[in-house]
């Protein structure tokens, strides 16, 4: 099924390994921090539902965002930040150790499998010490499997593009189907309004552009005539798509359709697998609704498959002259309807809906049906028959591991492209061959420094939380780490919008295991490793379960023996930075550093700013604080900041982007100064303020490497190494 992305999610930052150096103590000397910055209380007060909240730090959210140019403001961001530097300086040695050593695992001229689309494959490459890729193209000879990564024409250069900006993203690409035209969109900031640009592949210049567009994917019509797409208001949603007809001026583009009942819902563009159709699709976290439209002419009048409704969501493609259909509108862990294109709203039971499975989505090829789904956790991959109706599971030896469809552009392919990857298993590129039922290895991921995987295991725990929910955990280790509580124990987690965090390989994450670390991913609630009850049962007035069944799992692994209380690093990012706040607040003693990425820790007052761009399209899954008292009371009771109290934290590491439209620069700020002011402990606090980035920190693949190199040396300086 062709996905429609919707919901502005967040976005945790990648984590990964290497090979051992000395650890911080042996190698740098001691030093003593400057006075950490303290930021000025200003009164401040509000009340909402008969309820006074205080908040001596309003004054740190620019009154004239997002536009951000208030004086103090900017002085104490630039005071955290000389602070983080002069933390960072005696420690340089360290980190600069850790970069290298995970950059030593990454191969520089790195390339992708080819993908066959059309008359051409399409890969990209690095070109060794650079930090962005180059994308090509060459004709199309035999099967995508033979074809070789070299030759062929440049398409683009992310790295030239990319000079004199502090930032650079390529949102989208996307090859006209005469595969003459190229649209592509690329952000210069991190504040994630695009500009959209159609280039003449044969000539390398660009001939039109198109401003404040959304990063979603750009959709070309049969003809290679024109093309739809998205933008963004000033609220930075997606609320409009329009169709740019090649060569008219983008004033004159035609309005397909504006969503005007609901400014939570958010507009995305796609198209079917078989190309026959244009999918519009409106929606928020739980209901969407969607329109489809000729693929041949965009114009022609919208046809809504079925309307709107509370918590009905569901996904669209085509096939044999059919609409196929994945919704949960009778059962929570979704099912798989056809519906005629002429009577879309009335469907067929296809696969019905499943306690123990869950379905995540369809592709619709020819030939066979690619059907993904969860069982216990865990990816489960199936080729379904049309005809007969028969589910082909494809085979994975391991006991967790994550696997999935992707790079099946073609209607029609010979083969069906699939990733796979597991904590100690290197990721794994695989064609699968359904004639004779055979996985393909096209690629393994090369690791140059070198990797053993038979130094390591991966423990599957399952861990009961105080209300008797049995919360999975994935554990990667050396096989010489002693369960004896000798060791250091590292989590993550996510939790929120029904995202899972899948048991995949991280090169990064070994720089914390070779030094007698265990890697801990919490599946918790929020998330929805386990169905989609998993993420009802973590959002709303359930939200508190996410961050208990952290603090259960992280007590859990220190009763198994991986850790004693204290020797706990723990790191989330952005709902999993909130996840960061909550379990700081609620059980500091347990950990010794956590690092808490972009976090969205100002949870009451983003809920009632309604003009901010998350906030209408996240009721429906932290609540909505203005209409509801009910509500109000349920986020002012776990919101992190309006919660930090006067007990010792953990050492901590916080950091946020200047130009976050996800999660704005002043909820770490915020709460930075709020824990300064009130924690009664001298351990380190330290916040980095990205001035030139948004919600993914730093573009690049080095400059990002780079701040996981900080992020893991600050764990090492707090917790040291074996």
């Amino acid at each position: 099924m062709k996905k429609i992305a919707t919901a502005l999610v967040g976005i945790s930052l990648g984590l990964s390994a290497c090979t051992t150096t000395d650890s911080p103590s042996e190698t740098e000397e001691s030093f003593s921090m400057p006075p950490a910055p303290i930021a000025e209380q200003r009164p401040y007060s509000f009340t909402t539902h008969g309820i006074t909240v205080e908040d001596p730090y309003h004054w740190l959210k620019d009154q004239s965002y997002p536009k951000i140019d208030d004086e103090d403001v900017l002085a104490y961001l630039k005071k955290e930040n000389a602070y983080f530097e002069a933390w960072k300086a005696p420690h340089e040695a360290m980190i600069e150790s850790l970069f290298e050593e995970m950059k030593g695992r990454i191969k520089e001229d790195d390339k992708s499998v080819p993908v066959k689309d059309g008359d051409h494959v399409y890969w990209s490459e690095f070109a060794p010490g650079t930090q962005y890729r180059l994308w090509y193209r060459k004709p199309a000879t035999g099967t995508a499997a033979d074809a070789k990564p070299e030759g062929g024409t440049l398409l683009y250069d992310e790295n030239k593009a990319a000079e004199g900006v502090e930032y650079f993203r390529l949102g989208a690409m996307s090859i006209s189907p005469d595969g003459k035209l190229m649209a592509y969109s690329t952000d210069t900031s991190g504040a994630e309004r695009y500009t959209l640009k159609i280039r003449d592949i044969a000539t390398g210049k660009d001939l039109e552009t198109i401003t404040e567009v959304s990063i979603g994917q750009p959709v070309w019509t049969n003809g290679s005539d024109g093309i739809v797409y998205t933008v963004v208001n000033d609220n930075w949603r997606s609320d409009k798509a329009f169709f740019h007809k090649l060569g008219s001026e983008p004033a004159d583009d035609v309005l397909l359709y504006e969503e005007t009942k609901d400014p939570a819902f958010t507009v995305g563009v796609g198209k079917s697998t078989d190309e026959s159709l244009i999918l519009l699709q409106t929606g928020e976290n739980s209901s969407d609704e969607t329109y489809f439209t000729s693929a041949d002419d965009p114009t022609q009048p919208l046809k809504l498959v079925k309307p709107r409704a509370p918590l009905q969501q569901y996904d669209v493609d085509a096939a044999h002259g059919k609409l196929w259909i994945v919704s949960n509108h009778e059962h929570v862990n979704f099912a798989l309807y056809s519906a005629d294109p002429a009577d879309a709203d009335s469907w067929e039971t296809v696969i019905e809906g499943s306690d123990s499975f869950y379905l995540q989505g369809i592709d619709s090829h020819r030939d066979h049906m690619l059907v993904e789904g969860r069982v216990d956790g865990l990816d489960q991959l199936y080729l379904r028959d049309y005809a007969s109706g028969a589910m082909e599971r494809l085979p994975f030896a391991e006991e967790a591991y994550s696997a999935s469809f992707g790079g099946n552009p073609e209607y029609a392919p010979d083969a069906y492209r699939v990733g796979y990857s597991s904590m100690v298993t290197p990721g794994t590129t695989y064609d699968y061959h359904p004639a004779d039922k055979r996985l393909e290895v096209l690629k393994v991921q090369e690791i140059p420094s070198g990797y053993d995987a038979d130094l390591y295991t991966v423990d599957r725990l399952m861990i009961e939380a105080r209300d008797g929910a049995m919360v999975p955990v994935s554990v990667m280790r050396r096989k010489d780490f002693d369960l004896d509580q000798t060791g250091k124990l590292f989590v993550y987690a996510y939790g929120a919008y029904g995202y899972a965090i899948p048991p995949g390989f991280s090169t990064a994450r070994l720089s914390l295991v070779d030094r007698g670390y265990a890697y801990a991913i919490a599946h918790i609630r929020g998330g929805d490793d386990m169905g989609k009850q998993w993420h009802l049962d973590g959002k709303l007035d359930k939200r508190e379960n996410t961050f208990n069944d952290f603090v259960d799992v992280t007590k859990g692994l220190i009763d198994a023996g991986y850790a004693k209380a204290g020797n706990v690093a723990a790191q989330g990012g952005s709902a999993g930075g909130e996840l960061m706040g909550a379990i700081v607040n609620q059980a500091p003693e347990l950990y010794g550093a956590v690092v808490a990425d972009v976090p969205f820790v100002d949870v009451l007052n983003t809920m009632l700013d309604d003009t901010l761009p998350l906030t209408p399209g996240e009721w429906n899954e932290w609540g909505n604080p203005i209409e509801s008292k009910e509500a109000f009371e349920t986020i002012l009771a776990y919101s992190p900041y309006d919660n930090v109290t006067a007990q010792d934290y953990p050492s901590m590491l916080i950091t946020g982007g200047l130009n976050d439209p996800r999660v704005t620069y002043w909820e770490p700020a915020k709460w930075t100064a709020k824990l300064r002011a009130t924690k009664t402990d001298d351990n380190l606090l330290l916040m980095k303020m990205n001035m030139g980035a948004g919600h993914g920190g730093k573009s690049g693949r080095w400059n990002s490497l780079y701040e996981t190199a900080e992020a893991y040396g600050f764990v090492l300086d707090q917790l040291g190494s074996e």
